[in-house]
């Protein structure tokens, strides 16, 4: 099991980029959440190591049709045994 705060930057507002982001989360198995955060997207993501590096390979790559993504970062955290869903805030 890994954690993962994850901020993308770039064209990611306006775009559906929170919506793809929760699709792949189900997808994937993920919980956690996803918001826009001044001009970037917000993401911190809890899953199995397989499952959380397709994730974040997914997001980083574009998770909206419509999205470009300039840069991100990514953070390891601890894990959150009280997160049971993935929500879009």
């Amino acid at each position: 099991m890994q954690r993962k705060h994850i901020k993308v930057f770039g064209m990611v507002q306006g775009v559906g980029f929170r919506f793809y982001t929760d699709r792949l989360a189900l997808k994937y198995n993920i919980t956690g959440t996803v918001q826009n955060v001044e001009d970037f997207v917000d993401i911190y993501a809890q899953g199995d190591e397989t499952e959380i590096e397709a994730f974040t390979e997914a997001v980083i790559k574009g998770a909206s049709p419509s999205s470009q993504v300039d840069d991100y970062t990514i953070e390891d955290l601890e894990i959150d045994q009280d997160l049971k869903q993935f929500k879009t805030i």
